[in-house]
């Protein structure tokens, strides 16, 4: 995967409008997408958030979103809303403030984005709709009637970008699933359309939908294996596809593949005798190869383990066992292979368990992937760290996949999550008219009231959209906000290694100066006297220090850059780095030059 990669995430929960229910599922799915694609080793996306947004505000994100990319860009639309299809066949997306009579002016048109679609220059373009779909509404009333089925891939035909490669669109389902009944959602409307986006996220965060297992998610593997989940999920729901693109269009890395090492062949002495005619001499090669199975190298343990591999394929019996019991040795064991956290209260701090692997190197060199989004697992001297997230109520159970360079194990993992008891609230302190929804995993705040818009510009108006929804997705649990302090430190670097550079050459000139007046002086001269009066020393110090704080502080900041990459943009990652690329190149010159002149200096005073 290559170019610049840009993701935009629009989720909307609640409306204005009494006859579009509020939703559960686009605020936790739209948090959940996000993290998995903006994952570097997964998606590699910059992901923006646009959560509970007006109309008009949508519009000018998606637009924005569009304009002034380049070929090479790869551009992920994601929808998570209500859409509306009006009496004369059109689709909408319905914004916090859509009115169903004023559907041109306060909804987003689908002409509209496929408008945006086809005037950018990106090469690659895909648009995900989790969307559950209205009927029309009829004049003079509010409420909602079905109208036939919403012909969701029609609505986008002939958005094919003639400056790129191509775009493609996928959804939930293309027919009528939701049927609105007055201001209230009918209760035996189709599931919520959380069950398209958590499929998206659960194959995008476990690698199954690499399909071919060839370490990359295709936009058709994604779609196949989102296909088949939703169906397991509601036979009644069938997402669609429609594509317009040239060759195949890598989403995201797939982390399902086990560990690959280079292996180092064995000696050709070693080698001679695995081919040995005589038996007792191949048995001595099977205890050595081994005895190099346990070593500390890992490629020299691989080669060795694939020369086990063939002999238990080829080798007669007596001499394959003995091969076969050397390769067991290097199974993956983990202790323990079942953890039970018990019965833990929802939204309290997460709960940790420890999970030991024995055996060799090459047995504990594996891969730890989790199947559920609550699941995270994490290296630790030992093995692994085995953490709950308290965010879904219920009975959970999922596993912990290892993955090694020939073997599997896996760790089921069960809790039980409670729900968390009920603040104790005054009926002073309750506001009117709060309502919660029945059966809710996760309780989510509404964002503040928006004041209406007065003569400020675009800019400022867009800055905060974007702080609101970063505070929203902190209140979420979503992306966590920004960091800058590998920019600070990259930026510090530089600025002190231009400082050393300047000082390393005031020093030259100075020794330049204090070997011109020696020279002058003749006999009854002194050289450090000259060096003395015209500061070099002090000069060259100065360039020593600023150098070397110029070393550290570029380690500082790229150790900030690799351990906390999470936090930080593209842009800002390739700013930083690039900073300390040149304060490391600058520093290290001068310290260079001065740690030369000086040691002239040393050497060369006692003959002045």
């Amino acid at each position: 995967m290559t170019g610049p990669r840009q993701a935009l995430i629009i989720a909307n929960d609640r409306y204005d409008d009494q006859g579009l229910k509020k939703l559960r599922a686009p605020a936790q799915d739209a948090a959940a997408l996000a993290e998995v694609l903006r994952n570097p080793e997964i998606g590699d996306f910059d992901v923006d958030v646009v959560h509970n947004a007006p109309a008009d505000m949508m519009r000018r994100r998606i637009q924005g979103f569009f304009n002034d990319r380049r070929r090479d860009d790869t551009m992920v639309l994601h929808f998570s809303c209500h859409g509306i299809k009006s009496e004369s066949g059109e689709l909408y997306f319905a914004a916090s403030d859509t009115d169903p009579r004023l559907l041109d002016a306060t909804a987003v048109p689908a002409q509209f984005v496929r408008q945006c679609m086809s005037r950018t220059r990106a090469r690659s373009t895909v648009l995900f709709l989790d969307c559950c779909y209205g009927g029309a509404f009829s004049r003079g009333s509010s409420s909602v009637r079905a109208s036939g089925e919403v012909n969701v891939l029609e609505s986008f035909a002939g958005a094919k970008s003639p400056a790129g490669r191509g775009w493609a669109v996928i959804t939930a389902s293309n027919s009528m699933e939701y049927a609105f009944e007055g201001p209230d959602l009918a209760e035996n409307s189709a599931p919520r359309p959380s069950v398209f986006t958590h499929a998206v996220v659960e194959g995008l965060e476990t690698g199954e939908a690499d399909l071919d297992a060839d370490g990359e998610v295709s936009l058709d593997e994604l779609y196949d294996y989102v296909f088949e989940h939703v169906r397991d999920q509601n036979p009644n729901q069938t997402p669609s596809k429609t594509v317009e693109m040239q060759g195949d269009l890598h989403l995201a890395h797939s982390r399902r593949g086990r560990i690959k090492i280079a292996a180092v062949p064995s000696p050709p002495s070693l080698r001679a005798a695995i081919n040995s005619e005589n038996a007792f001499t191949r048995q001595g090669a099977v205890h050595e190869l081994g005895a190099r199975l346990q070593d500390d190298r890992l490629p020299i343990a691989e080669g060795a383990r694939q020369d086990l591999e063939q002999i238990t394929s080829n080798d007669i019996r007596q001499i394959a066992e003995q091969a076969a019991g050397a390769l067991r040795g290097i199974r993956l064991a983990p202790s323990p292979d079942r953890l039970d956290f018990g019965t833990v209260e929802a939204g309290s701090s997460s709960q940790q368990k420890s999970v030991t692997l024995g055996g060799p190197p090459l047995a504990r060199h594996c891969v730890a992937q989790s199947t559920q989004s609550w699941l995270r697992v994490e290296p630790s001297i030992t093995g692994l760290n085995v953490r709950v997230e308290t965010c879904i109520e219920g009975h959970l159970t999922g596993d912990v996949v290892l993955k090694g360079v020939a073997d599997e194990a896996v760790v089921h993992v069960e809790v039980v999550m409670t729900p968390a008891p009920e603040p104790e609230t005054t009926p002073e302190a309750s506001p009117p008219h709060s309502t919660q929804e029945e059966n809710t995993v996760v309780v989510h705040h509404p964002p503040p009231e928006r004041p209406p818009r007065t003569d400020r510009s675009n800019e400022e108006y867009a800055r905060r959209e974007e702080d609101e929804t970063g505070q929203q997705d902190r209140r979420e649990g979503g992306p966590p906000s920004r960091s800058h302090r590998a920019l600070a430190l990259a930026a510090a670097a530089l600025a002190t290694a231009t400082a050393a550079v300047v000082t390393a050459v005031l020093t030259i000139q100075a020794t330049v100066a204090a070997v011109g007046d020696r020279s002058a002086d003749g006999s009854d001269g002194n050289i450090e006297d000259n060096v003395r009066a015209h500061g070099a020393l002090t000069t060259l110090t100065i360039s020593l220090i600023t150098a070397a704080v110029a070393l550290v502080l570029g380690a500082l900041a790229r150790h900030d850059l690799d351990g906390r990459r999470e936090l930080y943009t593209r842009s800002a990652s390739n700013a930083a780095r690039t900073m300390t690329t040149i304060s490391k190149c600058m520093a290290l010159a001068a310290l260079i030059l001065v740690v030369l002149m000086l040691i002239v200096y040393l050497v060369g005073s006692r003959w002045w």
